[in-house]
């Protein structure tokens, strides 16, 4: 310990108190380091600092990745992570456990119950998808004694059976698009000749693609010393959760924590009267394995995940027909945008589509013998209207929540119809009287506010905040969308439409204003010879507020959060018109749109002050 901070005592060991006019103990820490008399960091073994023989017993250094982490020597048992475990044979006395003394925690944050006890955890997180990584990431940055329970496997469905592999195949698909566009590349000066691929070498590619990022997850985790256990969650009680797996005795068992966080995520969703078999009826689960290429397929549904995969096969040389239950295709978008959409992804390929209808009855077929039979029922007058054969259907009707299992009633919560489990703006869970359940949190597809991977961890960090006494409230119109089409499709915020509906509620309809910008005015798309899309802003002309930003075109899926970030941050157009973009980049598109905005009482611009 620093000689200039005071100790004081507890019933586990010290407390590090920093000195009140010597900065934080992150600072002390980084004084103890540069001290050589304390500390040598030149015997670095095994990931951890060999503490120097001549140093005092009562701190020890750890490197944990790329985080550095001060330890003081406890009397109770604890758990040691890996990385302390090669520490214990050289700290003396031994028998003796390791805790943090991080410089993030908190009163709020501690793992004593209230004087009744010690809880196993800070937190327990039920479920690794992106979401409860997130979480448990900045969980253990903020000095949490953190757990996570995943059922299946690390990285959740979008590291496993979506975001990731999805945009594998994607990538190669997309290559496959552009060499075989003969017209595009010979305006560029370029000859290819015919172009074939490997079906299960693309696969391979998705799956050695999931396997390495799922491998970077867990590794994350390990190396900041969060314990990962394998089973299936659920809460027996308040604080307590149970864990095992079906058919293993070896495995389970019973944890307590301080605060929980549910993150079970989601299953695809199947409508009554869908027979799914996995090869030639399937959903995108099965889809991603891409084992073999129908020459029809038919996709229920035609949000983002009905058109990516739309995207994949007409590239590969399927036939696409599109079974949609609304009046229009793509209704998830701005009208305006899916028009376009129709126009550049839609209408060139090999596609066709059924609007107003329902397939009521999918009987499954055998590839090369039988095929897929879909009946088709009119959305309004529920009468049959026509029957497809097919070679293959893709269930793409969105996701459920996976939350059966969870024993919910044990903490008197119900989910929803859906399935949805009820939360407030801060995650906290609700209980059957809509009032929040003290230490419990949701987060992700299972509260059903935002079905996004980044919207989970979003959630998670935002929840953190609030167990370590920070309020803080995630605003959901800020986080971003994307659709990876070629070209690709990405929003934030509202629809034009939902924009002056609201407007209309609210009183201010008048005030509603949108700015658009062709990318065939953008020099970079010209120079690709891709300058298809557009860019358009809604906004309030008498504050400037953002209320929606879409892009359609070559990467707006990159472009996307300079928007994402203003709305997040509260920035308004009359300050974004003046920000300097590199020329020339895709990035002006966006720049030009925002110039195209005016306010009726423009604030005046305040340049930041810079240091010389």
């Amino acid at each position: 310990p620093d000689p200039r901070a005071s100790t004081q005592g507890t019933e586990d060991g010290l407390n590090v108190q920093p000195h009140p006019t010597r900065g934080s103990a992150r600072g002390v820490a980084k004084r103890e380091v540069r001290r050589s008399n304390m500390m040598s960091l030149t015997n670095v073994q095994a990931g951890v600092v060999r503490p120097d023989p001549r140093a005092s017993t009562g701190t020890r250094l750890a490197f944990r990745g790329t985080r550095r982490t001060t330890h003081v020597l406890r009397g109770t048992k604890q758990r040691l992570s890996e990385p302390m475990r090669f520490a214990r044979n050289w700290m003396q006395p031994r028998g003796l456990a390791v805790a943090e003394a991080t410089v993030n925690a908190t009163a709020a944050a501690s793992s004593k119950n209230d004087g009744k006890g010690s809880y196993d955890y800070d937190l327990i997180i039920i479920g690794c998808g992106v979401g409860g990584h997130g979480a448990a990431l900045h969980a253990v940055e903020n000095g949490l004694k953190t757990v996570v329970i995943e059922g299946h496997t690390v990285g959740g469905t979008c590291v496993n059976r979506g975001c990731i592999p999805s945009k594998a195949l994607l990538a190669a698909s997309g290559k496959i698009r552009e060499m075989r566009d003969e017209m595009h590349l010979k305006s560029m000066g370029i000859q290819v000749g015919a172009v074939s691929y490997d079906r299960a070498a693309i696969a391979d590619h998705a799956n050695d693609l999931v396997t390495k990022i799922r491998g970077n997850l867990k590794n994350s985790l390990v190396a900041l010393g969060v314990d990962i256990l394998e089973g299936t969650g659920k809460i027996v009680g308040p604080h307590t959760v149970s864990y095992g797996k079906v058919g293993r005795v070896d495995v389970g068992g019973t944890l307590t924590a301080r605060n929980i966080i549910i993150a079970s995520g989601s299953v695809p969703f199947v409508p009554p009267g869908i027979e799914i078999d996995g090869k030639t009826v399937i959903t995108s689960d099965h889809a991603l394995k891409l084992d073999w290429i129908p020459d029809w397929v038919a996709i229920i549904g035609s949000g983002y995940i009905g058109l990516e995969f739309s995207d994949v096969y007409t590239a590969l040389g399927s036939s696409v027909t599109f079974i949609e239950a609304m009046p229009n295709i793509m209704p998830g978008f701005d009208r305006e945008v899916a028009r376009m959409a129709e126009r550049v992804l839609i209408n060139p390929r090999n596609i066709d589509y059924h609007t107003n209808v329902l397939a009521t009855k999918v009987k499954p077929g055998v590839p090369g013998v039988k095929p897929v039979e879909i009946e088709l029922t009119d959305f309004k007058t529920k009468e049959v209207i026509d029957n497809l054969e097919v070679d293959a259907c893709l269930v793409a009707t969105g996701r459920a929540p996976y939350t059966d299992g969870l024993n919910l009633k044990s903490i008197g919560v119900e989910t929803d119809r859906r399935g949805f489990i009820p939360v407030d703006e801060k995650m906290r869970v609700l209980d059957a009287a809509g009032k929040p359940v003290p230490n419990v949190f949701c987060i992700g597809d299972a509260n059903g506010k935002l079905m996004l991977a980044h919207a989970a961890s979003a959630q998670g960090i935002s929840v953190v905040e609030n167990i370590c006494d920070r309020s803080h409230v995630l605003n959901h119109l800020s986080v971003p969308a994307a659709c990876f089409t070629h070209p690709e499709v990405a929003f934030v915020g509202m629809t034009e439409e939902q924009a002056r509906e609201k407007a209309k509620e609210q009183g201010f309809e008048d005030k509603i204003v949108v700015a658009k910008t062709s990318f065939k005015a953008n020099s970079k798309a010209l120079a690709e010879k891709e300058s298809d899309g557009i860019c358009k802003v809604v906004y309030r002309k008498d504050t400037g507020e953002i209320l929606g930003v879409w892009i359609m075109g070559l990467h707006s899926a990159d472009m996307i959060h300079e928007a994402s970030n203003a709305i997040a941050t509260g920035q308004t157009v009359q300050t974004l018109k003046y920000n300097v973009h590199a020329h020339p980049t895709l990035s002006e598109v966006l720049d030009e749109t925002f110039k195209q905005t005016h306010v009726d009482v423009p604030t005046v611009h305040k340049q930041p002050v810079y240091s010389t």
